[in-house]
């Protein structure tokens, strides 16, 4: 809990703590989290929208909003068909963890 001027808040932590999600949970859950804002972000800094994104990609555009929400998790083939149109490219990099 984190106390803000009188009031006791509960943090990220807290909740972690509370549902015992371990350390590669929690790193692939920070991963999904990341590719979905990288997406959006990629999507509206050349201003497409959902439906143009969908008739770019071949998917629907109710696909992307479940994705964008977090409502549903997406298949490697499907983030690879959203990242080209996009300008991206998915990259597997060297952990500075496992030096």
């Amino acid at each position: 809990m984190k106390k803000i001027g009188n009031e006791e808040y509960t943090t990220w932590e807290d909740i972690e703590s509370e549902l015992g999600i371990s350390e590669e949970e929690m790193a692939e859950i920070n991963l999904k989290v990341q590719l979905v804002e990288k997406i959006i972000e990629a999507r509206e800094s050349k201003g497409i929208t959902q439906a143009k994104l969908a008739e770019i990609t071949g998917l629907k555009q109710a696909a992307i909003s479940r994705l964008e929400t977090s409502k549903a998790i997406p298949r490697l083939d499907t983030i690879l068909k959203l990242l080209t149109p996009l300008g991206y490219k998915l990259a597997i990099v060297k952990s500075d963890s496992n030096k």
